[in-house]
């Protein structure tokens, strides 16, 4: 259809560009609008679909992260109940070695014996008994460089020494008489006094005394009724005393030189301590009590028979006392040495020396020996009490050479001692009793072991026992050693409690024989079995406390015995128990159980989203859109049962009677943890890989959309200069149409 008007061709041209430059600036502002280049597949049918790929594909995988992100939450829920488990277990093992270290659930293990004469951990095969080795100690020397004459009857103690100090004052008094008992220790300038107030004895002063404590208090001194225990407090005294012969002086305005006197006199031993409800009465020890000169003001001190005196103190305080010339806030020391008597040996045997005689010890003490009673029951004449066990006290106030003799025997089982509250009465061992022969020590070894005797102190060498240098450390004499009774024998256990069977020969400890204690239970060990020898030669073969629960030889157990020396041993008997010992170990299974209880709660807990990996789920997680990259995790039961644990103490089974079954719930916890940390360490690799692929999937995501956005997105500012061009454009043309119709509006006006 034709329009009937008829433009100029200069008017249509102009109308033409109008209408372009409508279209350009059309499209330049739906840019703008948009943001896009490419609004539609008429735009660039390319870029379009390719972008509108690109968008789904990421639109896919962002839907994807979600179901990754709850996976790595199942996984750490999983993780966090695999630690707690961990932790529970280890308390587990914890309750299982409480019942390791309790007491052993038997009072008597399973054991076969046999009594071997003569035998020693050195040799079990026993020695001959028909008769044992003298040994002779060299001469006790007198002075003179000759032997003492020394015989049975001469005591081991000597003649107390004695200090004397000098003449002392009240130096504090206008006549500064000489010092009495009942001088004050401190006091004013014009005070019948030791010393000025303060100046010497000081609260927490201190005097050692033969290793006793004399202590000095600012303090009044406390009345009987109020102390407790063995202390007790002299009458019209301010000393303390604790009945081991160490004392507290109270310093105050009545305390005096006779105070500190007493203190010394009890820790030295020249008195002795009695009394009761607290209050104490001092007696004659040995020696002599301290003196004061009535003239001088001098005091002297004295020894025991069975000790040299040794007094260390601040040297103002035995200076005030006129002990020392020294002065000053140090220590000095004074001591009295004994000497040696008629009747004593030459060289005295010092306090606290011991004899060590083939591992029974013989100690020398300074004191009188106890009389026999109810609670001293090992006292024997000469000065000496056993303890029935080879070990004696030989009291150096009291003791004789036959006294000292007797202790040695008693030590190599050439006598022995039956206790009773009369007093210990002695008997025939095995061996010659030890004798004195020309001034020198006759020692009998006995027959159970070598004699070996060692020693503390100087008692070796003022017996003569320490060689003719007087500087050997150890006295030895050996047996006349016979093959005993089981030299040749066998003895087989079978295999006890899975052990290795074992097949001793007893000998030389040659060609795979058997000879000592250690030789016997190098071979039993590996079949849970242990010997032990006691002083009389019995042989004791015992399960070990690993395996305390079995016994020996019966069907369940094994180790059957049998050889050639089979028949020497007891018979096996069954283990006892021990109640208590039992119950307490009974007591930790219901703890065990409790905790078990614990660890099938935790795994079923530790869910996320309906998930389970320790209750057996699944977790099935998708990486991309098609499908192609999954993970699958398979969870598993991690209760107790899962674990391989069990609960004890079912059908009245104590699985902590002994240490081996002990050790078997215990390796069961160890496999468990074993267990969970392979799993702990699978699901961190799996989080790992999850987590890896959670991060790639977002930057994938952000890669397609830029990739998307790059198609289609406009050029914001190129479209701004369009728009702006194109407003130009537009007013150019408007003015453009406006010049060409100017000659048509010519005509107009003619017309007008």
């Amino acid at each position: 259809m034709s329009s009937g008007i008829t433009l100029s061709g200069a008017t249509r041209q102009n109308l033409l560009v109008a209408q372009d430059t409508a279209n350009l600036l059309a499209t330049t502002q739906n840019r703008l609008s948009t943001g896009k280049k490419v609004n539609s597949a008429l735009d660039n049918p390319t870029s379009f679909f390719t972008s509108q790929g690109l968008n789904s594909r990421s639109n896919d995988l962002s839907n994807l992260l979600d179901s990754i992100s709850n996976g790595v939450q199942v996984i750490q829920a999983a993780n966090t109940g695999l630690s707690s488990i961990q932790k529970l277990v280890d308390s587990a093992k914890s309750v299982a070695n409480q019942a390791l270290q309790a007491t052993i659930g038997y009072s008597t293990k399973s054991n076969v014996s046999t009594t071997i004469t003569g035998a020693t951990s050195a040799d079990l095969r026993g020695t001959s008994t028909a008769s044992d080795a003298q040994a002779l100690g060299n001469a006790v020397l007198n002075a003179a460089g000759t032997p003492a004459p020394i015989d049975g009857n001469t005591t081991l103690n000597g003649v107390a020494g004695v200090y004397a100090g000098v003449a002392k004052n009240n130096r504090l008094t206008p006549t500064a008489a000489a010092i009495t008992g009942a001088t004050l220790l401190s006091g004013g300038t014009n005070t019948d006094s030791l010393t000025a107030t303060g100046s010497t004895f000081l609260d927490g002063d201190t005097l050692s005394v033969n290793g006793k404590t004399v202590t000095f208090k600012t303090a009044t001194t406390p009345t009987a009724g109020s102390l407790t225990g063995s202390q007790s407090v002299k009458a019209s005294g301010n000393t303390v005393f604790d009945g081991s012969g160490n004392s507290t002086v109270y310093l105050n305005a009545s305390t005096n030189v006779q105070d500190v006197l007493d203190a010394v006199d009890v820790a030295s031993g020249t008195r002795t301590v009695s009394g009761a409800s607290g209050v104490a009465t001092l007696a004659a020890g040995s020696g002599t009590a301290a003196a004061i000169s009535g003239s001088t003001g001098a005091i002297t001190l004295s020894s025991t028979t069975g000790a040299d005196l040794n007094v260390t103190g601040k040297a103002d305080i035995l200076n005030a006392l006129g002990l020392t010339p020294t002065s000053g806030s140090g220590n000095a020391t004074v001591s009295a040495t004994r000497t040696s008597g008629a009747n004593n040996l030459t060289k005295l045997i010092s306090d606290g020396s011991t004899l060590n005689v083939n591992g029974k010890t013989v100690t020398f003490k300074d004191a009188t020996a106890p009389a026999a009673s109810s609670t001293h029951t090992g006292v024997v004449t000469g000065g000496i009490e056993t303890d029935g066990s080879g070990n004696s006290t030989v009291y150096l106030r009291s003791a004789t050479a036959t006294g000292l003799l007797n202790a040695i025997d008693l030590a190599t089982g050439v006598k022995t001692a039956t206790l009773a509250a009369g007093g210990a009465t002695l008997g025939a061992g095995t061996g010659a009793a030890s004798s004195i022969v020309g001034g020198a020590l006759k020692l009998s070894t006995g027959t159970l072991s070598d004699l070996s005797i060692t020693g503390t102190g100087n008692a070796l060498s003022a017996l003569g026992l320490a060689g003719t240098s007087g500087t050997s450390t150890a006295f030895t004499a050996a047996r006349a050693v016979a093959s005993g009774g089981l030299d040749g024998q066998t003895l087989n256990f079978g295999s006890l409690n899975k052990g290795t069977a074992v097949a001793v020969t007893f000998g030389d400890g040659t060609n795979g024989t058997v000879k000592t204690l250690d030789d016997l239970n190098s071979k039993l060990s590996a079949n849970n079995l242990a010997a032990t020898l006691d002083a009389n030669g019995k042989l004791t073969i015992t399960t070990t406390n690993d395996y305390a629960s079995s016994q020996i030889g019966s069907v369940a157990d094994g180790g059957t015995i049998s050889g050639t020396a089979s028949a020497r041993f007891s018979a096996a008997g069954a283990p006892v128990v021990d109640a208590n010992s039992q119950n307490t170990r009974k007591s930790l299974l219901s703890q065990f159980n409790q905790i078990l209880d614990n660890i099938k709660t935790t795994a079923q807990d530790s869910s996320f989203n309906g998930v389970n990996l320790l209750n057996g789920d699944t977790l099935k997680l998708t990486f991309n859109e098609k499908g192609s990259s999954t993970l699958n995790l398979q969870g598993g039961d991690f209760g107790f049962e899962g674990l391989g644990l069990s609960k004890l103490g079912q059908n009245a089974v104590n699985e902590f009677e002994d240490n081996s079954s002990t050790n078997k719930v215990i390796d069961s916890l160890s496999k468990a943890s074993s267990q969970l940390r392979s799993q702990a360490s699978t699901f961190g690799s799996n989080l790992s890989v999850v987590q890896n692929r959670q991060d790639f999937n977002k930057s994938i995501i952000n890669v397609l959309q830029t990739g998307s956005s790059n198609l289609t997105s406009a050029d914001l500012n190129e479209e701004a200069a369009n728009s702006q061009a194109l407003s130009t454009r537009n007013s150019l043309t408007i003015s453009a149409l406006s010049l060409a119709n100017q000659a048509q509006q010519g005509v107009l006006q003619l017309l007008r």
